[in-house]
């Protein structure tokens, strides 16, 4: 009886089925692929394997077995920490890796027990086909040193490898027609191309966005700049320049959503004092409000609130871009005799805001090194809210007036952690512990605003400022929908659910004003800078901005999200999909595609101001483009 021969390419072969079953294993079970047909199923199976192909191919090229089993192992090794990662980053940000994130390495430092919430020793799995491959390796006989592969293997190989490829582009275009079009919409090309792809069409992306600054000139604003003008809301004469002179104080709620406001938990009212100042006579409160943050979260925020211009859909500019010229909130503000600053107790470095910071001209960052931070009063990410905010009042009283100071609370932070003494409600009673612990953290922060508004007014600070506090960016994620449905007594969370979900608060407070009210209009974080602006006293007409006024009586209902999606008074338009905003069913498209373009081409010219640096052409005084030559 003749033994078993295993066949020349058995390494090859094994390392491809290992890591291809592997990967269409992740993708069902570790990411949330929304999948309509049968048709995108089976693009998902097959998109790992061209990329699968070429990348262990390049074994067929090496002389000696011993080098294509290196090339093998070393591949598979890369391909499990790429897949991992992205596995890993979905966990957190409900999203996927881009090469500028991989490059914001400066943070990771600082993630601590985030990182250890999403860890676990089942993750050992994810490498799998690494080991199969090492058993392979060893227990296969070997062919002999010497053993070459000929050139019509190698071209009949990578020709298969080439028709998969096209196979999968060709099906994937049928179903999503401009596919490579939509560079925003992470989920839609993994979904469609792979993981693996999709790493090299980010690059090719990146490098595309790198060159678009060597080549820009003033021209490209024209076109940008009618698009403003023409849309631009006019100023309500009643409420511009009405607090000319104030303060100007405003807080980024760390992941604060609008679901808990005016709500309770098991009986617990979540969030007393900000429910008090709802109804309060000198408080505007925005019930329909949206923040409007990719990847770069809370610097997405603060990007959007100073310039009025969109966060990059691929990474953060405050890393990215953080040398661009910009028309800032801040500089804005310094020119109209403003003191202007920022105060965060973390390190200065972390999400490159000292950098940042400079380029929006911004006088003084008040960092971690301004502030008493020790065991006893920092929790998870740092320095409590409670004492920050003490402390921060104490740095107020000795800034020159009029002032603008921008400051970031951390407490309310994934893993949302607190300390015992701290707790003033229990956790809710999910099966997600993010979401139970959430309401803590939450409530935590909203006693620690009461305290402040208290400290503000024995500083004297109260009533000559406006104090606008708005939500960052979401804190409970889809990877928590089950949790989420529960608590908001739904059967399902729909992805028109999830689209009014990302809905943040919004509060202008002005004492002594007495003209306070709840506005349901649609707005979003990129109004804030003209509407805070405009209640100074500052014009805005020559600005390079996306947003509106939201006092304007022209401010439109309609924000757009960074990822395409958008919500208007009449629609909400998620997962590709128009639904009808009163009912939450499924409409027609037609309804929807003007806003669709509209919303496309907003994106795409913040993204080509950011990419391209083309404020550095522009002078915001008299609204006219400057010389080519000062690039």
């Amino acid at each position: 009886m003749k033994s078993w021969k295993w066949p020349k390419h058995s390494i090859l072969i094994i390392a491809i089925l290992a890591t291809w079953i592997k990967t269409a294993i992740v993708y069902r079970t570790s990411f949330e692929f929304d999948l309509e047909n049968g048709m995108q199923k089976f693009i998902l199976f097959i998109n790992p394997l061209s990329f699968l192909l070429f990348a262990y191919g390049l074994s067929l090229f090496f002389k000696t077995e011993k080098a294509r089993n290196r090339w093998i192992i070393g591949t598979s090794i890369l391909l499990s920490i790429v897949l991992f990662g992205n596995v890993a980053f979905y966990r957190f940000f409900n999203d996927f890796i881009t090469l500028p994130v991989l490059f914001q390495t400066s943070n990771f430092g600082e993630l601590g027990t985030s990182v250890a919430e999403i860890l676990n020793l089942k993750d050992l799995l994810y490498f799998i086909d690494v080991f199969i491959i090492l058993i392979a390796v060893k227990y296969i006989p070997k062919l002999g040193s010497s053993y070459s592969v000929r050139k019509n293997v190698r071209r009949a190989y990578f020709v298969l490898a080439l028709a998969v490829l096209f196979l999968n582009l060709g099906l994937a275009e049928t179903e999503r027609p401009q596919l490579l079009t939509r560079s925003f919409d992470r989920e839609l090309l993994v979904k469609n191309i792979g993981t693996y792809n999709y790493h090299l069409y980010d690059i090719y992306i990146q490098s595309k966005s790198s060159a678009q600054r060597a080549l820009a000139d003033g021209s490209e604003l024209v076109e940008v700049d009618n698009y403003v003008q023409a849309n631009q809301a006019a100023v309500n004469e009643d409420m511009f320049g009405k607090y000319k002179g104030r303060n100007l104080i405003v807080i980024q709620l760390e992941s604060l959503q609008n679901f808990v406001l005016q709500n309770d938990m098991n009986g617990y009212e979540v969030t007393p004092f900000l429910n008090s100042l709802i109804h309060d006579k000198d408080t505007y409160y925005f019930s329909n409000f949206y923040h409007q943050t990719g990847l770069g979260k809370t610097s997405d925020a603060e990007f959007i609130l100073e310039n009025s211009l969109f966060g990059l859909d691929r990474g953060a500019v405050f890393f990215t871009h953080s040398g661009n010229t910009f028309n800032s909130m801040s500089e804005k503000l310094g020119k109209n005799g403003y003191y202007t600053s920022v105060m965060h107790a973390n390190n200065k470095s972390f999400w490159n805001r000292d950098m940042m910071y400079q380029s929006l001209k911004m006088q003084k960052f008040y960092d971690i090194t301004y502030y008493d931070v020790n065991d006893e009063n920092s929790v998870n990410w740092g320095l409590k809210d409670i004492p920050f905010f003490e402390q921060s009042v104490e740095l107020l009283a000795e800034q020159p007036q009029p002032f603008y100071t921008r400051m970031i609370t951390l407490t309310n932070h994934f893993p949302f952690t607190l300390d015992e003494e701290d707790k003033m409600i229990p956790e809710y009673n999910s099966n997600s512990g993010t979401l139970n612990r959430y309401f803590q953290t939450v409530r935590y922060m909203d006693e620690a605003l009461k305290s402040f508004f208290e400290e503000l007014k024995e500083k004297g600070l109260y009533d000559n400022s406006i104090i606008v506090m708005y939500g960052d960016h979401y804190g409970i994620s889809e990877n928590h929908n089950k949790a989420m449905a529960m608590y908001l007594g739904k059967d399902e969370i729909t992805p028109y659910d999830t689209a009014l979900l990302q809905s943040v608060p919004l509060f202008i407070h002005i004492p002594g004003s007495g003209d306070g009210k709840v506005i349901d209009k649609v707005g979003g974080q990129m109004d804030l800078r003209p509407t805070i602006l405009h209640l100074l006293g500052i014009d805005t007409s020559n600005d390079m901005q996306l947003g509106a006024d939201l006092f304007s009586d022209e401010h439109e209902d309609f924000v757009i999200f960074r990822d395409g999606r958008f919500v208007t008074d009449k629609y909400v338009y998620a997962d590709e999909t128009c639904f009808d905003r009163a009912t939450g069913e499924e409409t027609d498209i037609q309804g929807c595609k003007p806003y669709i373009e509209r919303a496309q081409k907003e994106l795409e010219y913040s993204d080509k101001i950011i990419n391209g640096d083309l404020l550095r052409f522009y002078d915001e005084e008299t609204g006219n483009l400057l010389s080519d030559a000062v690039k």
